[in-house]
């Protein structure tokens, strides 16, 4: 699909991969709607990446804040994009120091990363579905792609990761039924498992253990950047033959226990 003149939703897009993607998409000529959680500065923020790009506050496992949210994107164009990257990563060992877990804890993670994710895919996927199709380029034609973020946790999840993991896990999960159910509406569904990158989170660990981490990547052995997952999110969008797949982004990691 050519990247540019279309609307696109990007959650969790103030910040870390969803910002970087929100820049990417923004600057090849779309107009990007940014979901995130009600802030002051969210405005600011969203004109901060462009001059073409909204800012939504939005719980994105809400029914109806996504719902009427997506109705107001696709009122601004064809909404042919959507790259889901929020989520959250909050740790939690089964047994900790402070006793079981509570269940809670694990539900909150499940719902925002899960739940969130799939709410924004139904809601944008029916929109797509009433576009008219674009040429592929190849002799056939698309009518929309849909991104979503897992983690390599997914397939190494360390220990104090059990929401953490079986969320990210769910969300690969999904990638292949949606596919195969949206192909009917030639709507691509794709999912990235990014490693250990360079965003807000890390930002708060000392230098010392970011280094660390970095070095724990094979080759190259840094952390990723945000602007990294940006690209293949841009190859994904643009390359049509990508469908059903989970891609590794992550220098050949693969996590230790702990």
């Amino acid at each position: 699909m050519n990247l540019s003149g279309f609307t696109a939703i990007v959650t969790g897009g103030l910040s870390g991969l969803g910002r970087a993607t929100a820049t990417e998409l923004a600057d090849a000529g779309n107009t990007v709607a940014v979901f995130d959680l009600p802030r002051e500065d969210g405005e600011q923020l969203a004109a901060e990446i462009g001059e073409s790009v909204r800012y939504f506050p939005v719980d994105v496992a809400d029914a109806e804040q996504v719902e009427a949210a997506v109705d107001q994107v696709a009122a601004l164009g064809p909404l042919r994009v959507v790259v889901n990257c929020a989520g959250v990563a909050t740790p939690g060992k089964v047994l900790g120091r402070d006793g079981v877990l509570p269940l809670e804890r694990f539900e909150r993670v499940l719902r925002v990363n899960v739940t969130g994710t799939f709410n924004v895919i139904r809601c944008a996927a029916q929109k797509m579905s009433e576009l008219d199709a674009l040429s592929d380029g190849y002799g056939r034609s698309e009518r929309g792609v849909i991104v979503n973020t897992a983690s390599v946790a997914a397939f190494d999840g360390q220990i104090g990761q059990p929401a953490y993991a079986a969320s990210k896990g769910a969300v690969a999960s999904m990638t292949l039924p949606l596919a195969r159910e949206l192909a009917r509406h030639e709507i691509r569904v794709m999912t990235i498992a990014p490693g250990i990158f360079s965003t807000p989170m890390m930002a708060g660990l000392p230098q010392e253990a970011q280094d660390s981490l970095g070095a724990q990547v094979p080759h190259p052995s840094r952390l990723g950047q945000p602007a990294e997952y940006a690209q293949l999110v841009r190859h994904i969008v643009e390359n049509s033959m990508l469908n059903g797949e989970v891609i590794r982004l992550d220098g050949a990691i693969r996590m230790a226990p702990r």
